[in-house]
């Protein structure tokens, strides 16, 4: 039985709380470890850790930091099997989704590689006359990482830490606390390749310490991942505070599926969104809008292909379907099935009571399917994050977009469809922030920004892309004029000088 420690200044440190959260494993349900909920004052040691250490690597030149996220990119790879094995075991993603988890974390260092360039300013001579402006871009200090459960490897250590500490800031990452243990690998991989001490801390706590990250004075930004109601409630303190923030919160994706859709591939790509990751990630495609002309075949073929999923542990790698991470979630997504079925919709294909042999006690939610979901019904307008799909009918394109445009989140959006017309009005109205054209899983490449819009994100710089670069940097403007022997003997000078 393991108990975690923090990572703080460079040292794994035993914490002196009583309490602890239990760790499990969710393929089994048995538990697997403990980690702390550190204290105040430890919360305030690690970002007091990160301070320190901010001056000596903020000063280092930015080719040396790239240098280091080089030697992390390479450890990545170098460990790949060790660390995709600790994301399996301790989230529940089967063998391929978790080692995306630790390649979606490979890409996030790649971008910060690429700080030399990403952090180049600006610069204009004879701006004014004999005036001279340059714009550099510039670390803030200490930044605070608050990480969900169901990403251990991509948002800690491919969305927040690369591009924040190659830019030249330091860290504390909040970590998930019932699946710490991939930050704390991490955290020895970056020891490893040579980051300073302090520079990422890592701690595990309850709401009652993020508090104090969010109102420390010398935290200068937050990134948070998580519910949409925690995400605003973080967004509005830590603004208030005076800090950046950006909070990424829930979503609820849809796709339109228009009559002219191929109908066996359009739901191959649907049930590898809707299903991936036991549907626990933000981008999870857990709606389809679909015209009434093919519905029924549409609902059909989705009820086949999804009874072919196969359910099982996380490192069996012929599983397609792994288990949800924690028991009290288990218990939430049985409960939202059967909020729907009350509510009215025609549940098609049942994920309750989902029993993988040898592995009684996981927490194994089968794939789920509602027809018929209408706008008076929560399961087809709130998040469930788990393996469940709605489907909604409508008879027009126009019905359809009006329909998905109604939800207030706003992370993905997609269209299936072989129309060019259609595909153009939709990336046109669509509400969504990251949108798909037969495309299952409209993520980008993380060398553009993570863009979700309405109440599925807060903050005005997303992560990733050149964002991510200016939100961990601010820019100085630094205007200047030499003078020549005339100037020299000049007394008067105007109250707009150099400005008009």
């Amino acid at each position: 039985m393991e108990k975690l420690k923090m990572f703080i200044n460079g040292e794994f440190v035993e914490s002196k709380t009583d309490k602890y959260y239990d760790l499990h494993n969710p393929s089994t349900g048995e538990k697997t470890g403990e980690a702390p909920c550190c204290t105040v004052d430890e919360v305030n040691a690690a970002i007091a850790a990160a301070k320190a250490a901010f001056p000596g690597w903020s000063s280092t030149p930015a080719i040396k930091r790239s240098q280091i996220m080089f030697k992390i990119r390479e450890l990545i790879i170098e460990r790949m099997e060790e660390l995709t094995m600790c994301v399996a075991k301790e989230n529940g993603k089967v063998w391929s989704e978790a080692e995306g988890d630790v390649l979606k974390a490979k890409e996030g260092t790649e971008l910060a590689t690429q700080v030399p360039s990403l952090m180049m300013g600006e610069s204009t001579m004879d701006a004014s006359k004999g005036f001279d402006t340059v714009l550099y871009r510039e670390p803030l200090g200490v930044f605070a990482g608050i990480v969900p459960v169901n990403f251990p490897a991509m948002i800690p250590f491919g969305w927040m830490t690369p591009v924040c500490i190659a830019t030249g800031n330091t860290i504390v990452l909040k970590a998930a606390s019932l699946t710490p243990k991939t930050a704390m690998m991490f955290a020895q991989l970056y020891k490893d390749a040579g980051v300073p001490d302090g520079v990422v801390n890592i701690v595990t706590c309850s709401r009652n310490e993020i508090d104090t990250i969010l109102e420390h004075p010398d935290v200068k930004g937050i990134t948070f991942v998580g519910s949409t109601p925690v995400g605003k409630k973080i967004y509005q303190k830590a603004a208030a505070a005076g800090k950046r923030v950006q909070c990424l919160t829930q979503a609820k994706n849809h796709a339109l599926v228009m009559s002219d859709a191929p109908i066996e591939r359009t739901v191959a790509g649907v049930i590898n969104s809707a299903y991936g990751c036991a549907g626990q990630r933000c981008m999870a495609l857990s709606c389809c809008v679909v015209e009434e002309a093919i519905a029924d075949k549409f609902v059909a073929e989705l009820k086949k292909q999804a009874a072919q999923i196969k359910v099982g542990p996380a490192y069996d790698k012929t599983s397609k379907l792994g288990p949800i991470t924690y028991k009290k979630h288990y218990d939430e997504v049985v409960a939202d099935i059967e909020k729907g079925v009350k509510e009215g919709a025609t549940l098609v294909l049942d994920g309750r009571n989902c029993k993988v042999e040898g592995y009684e006690d996981g927490y194994y939610v089968g794939p789920t399917i509602f027809d018929h979901v209408t706008a008076d019904m929560t399961i087809g307008d709130e998040e469930v994050f788990g393996p469940v799909l709605c489907v909604k009918r409508v008879k027009t394109f126009e019905e359809g977009l009006k329909v998905m445009n109604a939800n207030p989140y706003a992370n993905g959006s997609v269209i299936f469809t072989q129309n060019g017309y259609f595909a153009r009005e939709f990336v046109r109205h669509t509400d969504g922030g990251m949108v798909g054209v037969n495309v299952g899983i409209p993520v980008p490449i993380g060398f553009f920004p993570f863009a979700g819009h309405k109440d599925s994100f807060f903050g005005d710089l997303h992560c990733l892309g050149k964002d991510s670069y200016r939100f961990f940097t601010e820019s100085k403007c630094v205007t200047q004029r030499w003078f020549d022997e005339v100037e020299m003997q000049n007394t008067e000078v105007s109250t707009w000088d150099g400005t008009i």
